[in-house]
């Protein structure tokens, strides 16, 4: 009885890989905006205006992006600088950036970059006042040790820098007053994209 069981499961979940887990998509944006992140659900065909709109939102004339950012991720209104090895202060002057990401966790509302592609390296996503990320819905997975399996070859083989990030920066001090922007960027808008 249990071996027929775990067939039928696994034929079940096998069937479903394609299939976006909406009820694990909706705890990522809920847990995301737990967080303090601006968290927006958009479509393949919304995405370049939705981009347009949150670079205008946040009153942003130029952003960063990592160079392998696909063009269709590339806001169109404002001045696109590919990261090809900004300084910190070149970064900073710019105040802004757009990225994608490597995995994303609906559990604890994180979005996991790994300094490659997408992601760009962690100075890219660091220094600039707003943070503009990317996340496909395929991207999310449900628990923490999923993304650090999907990871685990990139860190082991190539050694990639790995950052876990859950919501804007944000400190507080020894009153317990909450600063935001401290350690990275004050806003984290995020975008996820369905299919």
């Amino acid at each position: 009885m249990t071996a027929a069981r775990d067939e039928i499961l696994a034929r079940i979940r096998a069937a479903l890989v394609d299939v976006p887990d909406t009820e694990r998509v909706e705890r990522f944006a809920e847990r995301g905006r737990d967080y303090q992140a601006d968290v927006r659900r958009v479509t393949a065909d919304e995405l370049p205006g939705a981009v347009d709109a949150v670079c205008a939102e946040l009153g942003l004339a130029t952003v960063a992006v990592p160079p392998q950012l696909p063009p269709q991720w590339r806001p169109t209104a404002v001045e696109v600088v590919p990261d090809e090895g900004l300084t910190a202060e070149q970064l900073d002057a710019i105040n802004g950036a757009v990225t994608g990401c490597a995995t994303a966790i609906a559990e604890t509302g994180t979005i996991v970059l790994d300094g490659q592609a997408r992601s760009g390296r962690r100075l890219l996503t660091l220094v600039p006042d707003h943070h503009l990320c990317l996340v496909a819905e395929d991207q999310i997975v449900e628990l923490v040790p999923e993304a650090i399996a999907l990871l685990a070859a990139a860190v082991t083989e190539r050694q990639v820098p790995v950052t876990l990030v859950s919501g804007p920066s944000a400190s507080s001090d020894i009153e317990l007053s909450r600063v935001e922007g401290v350690h990275g960027p004050r806003h984290l808008v995020v975008l996820i994209v369905a299919p």
